[in-house]
């Protein structure tokens, strides 16, 4: 028990800190403890199991949830409470012990849901190679920690491996150089390549609509492979794969310290011939090495020397982030205000030019941006004129709406309004307002002279009083007699008056 072990330790000479950090408590705690008699100790813990908690009002229903659903956090029951009672009166940790001591009385074990896996299917010779990239932290010779990269194949029925390593990032051109050197090393192709969604190959999948980057489609289309993307961690789908990542790291990699990559990717291909693909593999029990002398017989063979220069292009391709910017060399560099868009791609076409980078939606469209590149790194390089993309639309439009109308002075004063009352949707409602002016062009300085009148300072509010005078003017408007078009060409004859009255009076003509 604390009490004790606090009074014993504070007798022995241990300060009230040491304390508190050899029984791991606050040092509050220690301090309350020892002000405390052994009779007011036993009191305190009486108290505790009487006392009203603040959860115990809803104690009935996170019982409930936690019935109906036992592998509940107690993260998810906090933001439940929070939701459905609008109750924010404790910390998610004491909702955590209170969950944990419901479990404790009611016997409610935490029990986690877990998917169930089968086994995959052997794949036929030739059929499928996986591909993933992974990263690992190693010591250089100078005792420093050096970040690689490095990508991994895998042949499906044979399990027979390659890898290659980069000391930076890779690049999409990177990533078709090394498909030519796994091609070559498993001396063939074979029908489908197996990835994850990568941004250096794939830009999105969309309800299975394939999207991938420029550079990577045209390797793809001369190559000819078919093309599968899987889901992250999926060990259905390209567990071998990810096996193979586990296993370079781990056997390979680890505790080997790095000099330069030339050495170090000899030593992988070394480490693949004598253990990766040498060692009996633990599915099939047979030796990778000797399976693919099998297997190559079905791989496709690759034809000639790819040509990369026909199929790159000198530009590569960027994410357009959010806040209107392109990640490159360490740096982020803007485009224009409004350029990020949700219904777009968001893909960019970048290239180095003479110490200049030039932004481009597609690859021959015309420049969006251009910088100087910065020789440093994490730097925001922004151009003013990016920043302003905003503002001189807004300009525009007010501009576009002014010359309008005839009263200067009443449009000025409308739009001093919306300035005032909508700084942040001022853009909307110039829009709106012009939508109004396009619509009801007869009614727009009655609407605005009736809007002052009114104190009412809303586009909404001048679109609906347009509309109001639209719709009383139609009705205020003499109907015109539409003539039937089947007599048009009818004349009637002309005669005179003594006729008619001829006729009245009962003769004849």
């Amino acid at each position: 028990m604390n009490y004790i072990e606090i009074h014993r330790l504070y007798k022995e000479g241990f300060s009230k800190s040491a304390i508190a950090k050899k029984l791991k408590i606050s040092r509050n705690t220690v301090i309350d403890y020892l002000n405390m008699t052994t009779e007011e100790f036993e009191e305190f813990v009486g108290s505790l199991r009487t006392r009203e908690k603040k959860l115990d009002p809803y104690h009935n229903q996170i019982l409930e949830w936690l019935r109906e659903h036992p592998d509940l956090s107690g993260a998810q029951v906090y933001d439940w409470l929070e939701e459905k009672f609008n109750f924010k009166e404790v910390a998610e940790n004491t909702v955590r012990n209170y969950l944990n001591e419901l479990r404790d009385r009611y016997h409610i074990p935490k029990v986690m849901v877990q998917r169930t896996y089968s086994t995959v299917p052997e794949l036929p010779m030739g059929k499928q190679v996986q591909v993933d990239f992974g990263q690992t932290v190693v010591k250089d010779k100078d005792g420093h920690n050096k970040r690689l990269y490095f990508i991994a194949f895998i042949l499906s029925h044979s399990r027979y491996k390659y890898a290659e390593w980069l000391d930076r990032p890779f690049r999409t051109a990177d990533v078709i150089r090394m498909h030519e050197n796994a091609f070559y090393y498993f001396e063939g192709m074979p029908e489908e390549i197996v990835y994850d969604q990568d941004a250096l190959l794939a830009v999105s999948e969309n309800a299975g609509d394939l999207i991938m980057t420029s550079e990577f489609t045209k390797y793809h289309q001369t190559r000819q492979f078919n093309i599968y993307l899987c889901r992250k961690s999926d060990p259905e789908s390209k567990g071998k794969i990810e096996q193979v990542v586990k296993f370079i790291k781990n056997n390979f990699s680890k505790n080997r310290v790095f000099d330069n990559i030339t050495d170090w990717n000899q030593s992988c291909h070394a480490w693949l011939k004598r253990t990766g693909n040498y060692k009996v593999h633990h599915n099939i029990k047979k030796r990778p090495s000797e399976v693919h002398a099998l297997e190559k017989q079905h791989l496709k063979k690759v034809s000639g020397t790819y040509i990369f220069e026909n199929i790159l292009v000198s530009s590569i391709t960027r994410s357009i982030q959010k806040d209107n910017v392109i990640r490159f060399g360490g740096n982020r560099y803007s485009v224009p205000k409004g350029t990020f868009r949700a219904d777009a791609p968001n893909i960019a076409y970048v290239q180095e030019n003479d110490g200049w980078l030039t932004i481009r939606l597609k690859q021959t469209g015309s420049i969006i941006a251009k910088h100087r590149i910065s020789s440093e790194r994490g730097r925001v390089i922004s151009d003013p004129a990016h920043r302003e993309y905003g503002t001189s639309k807004r300009e525009l439009l007010i501009k576009q709406i002014e010359d309008v109308f005839l009263d200067k002075e009443n449009i000025q004063w409308l739009i001093h309004q919306l300035k005032e009352r909508y700084p942040r949707h001022l853009t909307d409602q110039l829009k709106v307002l012009k939508q109004a002016i396009n619509v009801y062009p007869n009614h727009c300085e009655q609407a605005l002279d009736e809007m002052k009148r009114l104190n009412m300072t809303s586009a909404n509010d001048f679109r609906d009083i347009a509309n109001s005078l639209s719709v009383q003017s139609q009705k205020d408007s003499p109907t015109a007699i539409e003539l039937n078009q089947k007599y048009k060409d009818l004349i009637a004859p002309e005669r005179s008056e003594d006729i008619y009255l001829k006729v009245l009076a009962g003769g004849r003509d």
